[in-house]
């Protein structure tokens, strides 16, 4: 408790001497965790942003990061000051936002959102077509989809947007499409023609994409049934699945938007599971405080327009 009795009186101390392009440096070295990342994401030079927190240093008088392999990390002042000053920069940017008249048109805004390696096969065409329609000058950062993590990303504002078929506690969402699973298999394959059954299905080798996918449900399902397959092959995302398969006898399961996806690329065909797997909703989530934003609430109407629409 003195400690952060201590950290609440230096905050506000240098408030008086901070601005706020001090404190958007600090969040974003602190998400970023890279000098390099920082400068990319603030649109300045290195040397810029090594000058911020050279006064951030001064100002709070610690170090705040210090280098390590991965880049930089932050010290544990550094740490509790990220929750207060995150908050802050997300209510002054918001403020500011609601105070101006918002045009797509001319917007240079950066947006960000989270998305998995099968949201940016198809769902970030559709996004992209719309926005570059509405919003040319506007620009999109992607960041690989984290299920464990996207809720504390929509809360400090990491990301604008998060699309998944998982709840995100404390988030605002909204269904954007139903899905379910389906087997994918080459189109030559040499054992199975146009069904499948449980025995046949148990009896080939699988092709498995890791639970960090937010899709594990099938392996799930085979656990609760005491049914085991033979894992020949774990990936760490789906896109690599038809150069994978085309040519293999082997079997995986995936949403079915994707797999009809795939299937009209060639050499691939999809079929029913030979057991039952829950179908799931895909949702849009975002933080409730971005509503009070023109720019965040629009972008979050176009993802959801150009989403569902582009199923019709």
């Amino acid at each position: 408790m003195v400690f952060l009795s201590k950290i609440n009186s230096i905050y506000v101390d240098v408030m008086a001497q901070i601005d706020l392009n001090l404190i958007r440096t600090f969040v974003t070295l602190f998400e970023a965790g890279s000098v390099t990342l920082a400068a990319e994401r603030l649109f300045v030079t290195q040397p810029s942003v090594s000058y911020s927190l050279a006064k951030l240093r001064e100002l709070f008088d610690d170090a705040l990061f210090t280098r390590s392999r991965e880049g930089i990390q932050p010290t544990f002042v550094a740490e509790q000051l990220y929750v207060t000053l995150r908050e802050a920069l997300t209510r002054i940017e918001g403020a500011v936002q609601s105070t101006r008249q918002f045009d797509p048109a001319s917007t240079e805004r950066h947006f960000r959102i989270a998305l998995s390696d099968l949201g940016e096969l198809g769902f970030l065409p559709l996004i992209l077509a719309r926005l570059n329609h509405e919003a040319p000058l506007a620009e999109v950062e992607v960041l690989a989809l984290q299920v464990d993590e996207v809720g504390d990303w929509l809360a400090s504002g990491k990301v604008d947007a998060a699309i998944c078929r998982q709840a995100v506690p404390g988030s605002r969402s909204q269904v954007l499409i139903q899905e379910h699973y389906v087997c994918l298999l080459s189109a030559e394959h040499p054992r199975i023609d146009d069904s499948l059954d449980l025995a046949t299905y148990l009896g080939e080798r699988h092709v498995v994409v890791t639970r960090t996918s937010g899709h594990g449900i099938a392996e799930e399902v085979l656990q609760a049934m005491k049914l085991e397959r033979r894992i020949a092959l774990r990936v760490p995302h789906f896109s690599v699945l038809p150069k994978i398969i085309a040519d293999t006898d082997l079997l995986a399961i995936l949403p079915a938007q994707i797999a009809c996806m795939f299937v009209a690329e060639g050499g691939l065909k999809m079929l029913e599971l030979p057991f039952e797997l829950p179908d799931f909703e895909v949702s849009l989530h975002w933080r409730a405080s971005s509503e009070q934003s023109a720019a965040l609430d629009w972008f979050r109407q176009l993802i959801a327009e150009a989403i569902i629409e582009g199923q019709l």
